[in-house]
């Protein structure tokens, strides 16, 4: 069973047209649609990671969060240490 797709226009820059249909020709990808989709949805993990590292950035400075991250830590000390001397 296939992914339903749907179409979309866009425009793009001559230069990135003219490099997609040399990869192409150099059978880099089985269409330019798969091409087009698979840098898409590349770009848009990237997008979704930084914006997850700002998010981490800006709660490494919320002194309620790390004060909350020092009880996880200090709750788990023992049970870390527990299966640390099982694996050594």
């Amino acid at each position: 069973m296939s992914a339903k797709t749907k179409k979309a226009t866009f425009n793009l820059h001559t230069d990135v047209l003219a490099a997609l249909d040399e990869a192409m020709t150099q059978g880099i990808a089985p269409s330019k649609n798969a091409l087009v989709e698979q840098a898409l949805v590349k770009e848009l993990k990237e997008l979704r990671r930084q914006a997850r590292k700002a998010l981490w950035q800006e709660a490494a400075k919320d002194p309620r969060f790390l004060k909350d991250i020092k009880k996880v830590e200090a709750d788990f000390k023992h049970a870390d240490a527990e299966t640390a001397d099982r694996i050594g």
